[in-house]
């Protein structure tokens, strides 16, 4: 494996900038996000909201799911709160509530960007998209690799300043790429890690080892059309609707648990070059949005299925 770095790389900053000196203006409250899931009953939403009221919180916004088939209750709170606490004390002090509700739920700093690995093969529409959204801060992420089992896209990480890594992937070294990608994710502190266009079918290990962190994102037809050129295969049968699914990554190929899609009408006289292009926008965009709201804690697993607060 080789990789390569930029000369003098940039990172966004992970912290809030306090306020000048001499302007008078209070530092902004440390902002949270909470997010929770457990069996529904009668008090969840009176004990959150109780709970942040007297510890000195402020309720920014809430929204809340109670699922009827599988007697779920979902629930995502984004608060502020003042010193002395902090997201420590915080977490201590919520613990006795998530035991009494028997909840799944996770606490996190609001303003910190989500570190990122972006993998890529050689269609890097999806890999561009996301490089440009993260440098003009309309992605809440740091992206602190790209990896790659080709060279192609070297040269557009390095001009985002962000470094690149070739890992070439036969059926002898797939193992070993693996076990690279997780020491890559372990070193940079990565926490998520998405598949744009990484052409790859991954281990039931590496699915298991990174289980809602790892999304991807691939074309969907009606009907759908697999393996070389489905967009041609598409134009051949008359396809009206091109569509993109992003979801996460399970041991089931393409069937992890489905967070956004988009779809696009198109016409008789389309040509396949036409559909190609079509179905990149598509892409892009429904990777886009899932990158974001998994980024900002709004994606909670619901069995094979999942609740997004968008």
């Amino acid at each position: 494996m080789s990789a390569s770095r930029p000369s003098s790389p940039s990172s966004p900053s992970q912290s809030n900038q306090p306020a000048a000196a001499g302007t008078g203006r209070s530092p902004r409250p440390e902002q949270y996000v909470l997010t929770l899931s457990c069996p529904d009953k009668q008090g969840i939403v009176h004990a959150v909201s109780s709970y942040l009221f007297m510890t000195g919180c402020n309720i920014e916004d809430s929204q809340q799911f109670g699922d009827h088939d599988t007697g779920l209750f979902f629930m995502r709170v984004h608060f502020s709160a003042e010193a002395p606490a902090t997201l420590e004390k915080l977490r201590a002090s919520f613990a006795a509530i998530g035991d009494s509700f028997h909840m799944d739920w996770q606490m996190h700093h609001a303003d910190r960007r989500t570190r990122v690995i972006i993998m890529v093969s050689r269609f890097g529409h999806c890999l561009n998209d996301l490089l440009f959204r993260a440098k003009i801060g309309a992605l809440p992420v740091e992206i602190a690799a790209v990896v790659s089992n080709h060279t192609d896209f070297a040269e557009l990480a390095a001009s985002y300043g962000v470094p690149f890594h070739h890992v070439p992937v036969t059926r002898d070294t797939k193992a070993e790429a693996e076990a690279r990608l997780l020491d890559l994710v372990r070193e940079e502190g990565v926490e998520l890690v998405v598949l744009a266009r990484y052409m790859q079918v991954l281990s039931d290990d590496l699915c298991k080892a990174l289980e809602g962190r790892i999304i991807n994102i691939h074309h969907s037809f009606l009907p759908s059309f697999k393996g070389a050129k489905p967009y041609h295969q598409a134009h051949a049968r008359g396809v009206k609707l091109i569509g993109a699914t992003a979801h996460y990554v399970t041991a089931d190929l393409d069937e992890g648990p489905i967070i956004e899609q988009e779809v696009e009408r198109v016409g008789h006289e389309a040509t396949p070059e036409q559909l190609v292009a079509v179905g990149r926008d598509v892409e892009c965009q429904a990777l886009a949005r899932a990158v974001k709201w998994h980024s900002e804690r709004r994606v909670l697993l619901n069995g094979h299925r999942t609740v997004v607060f968008a």
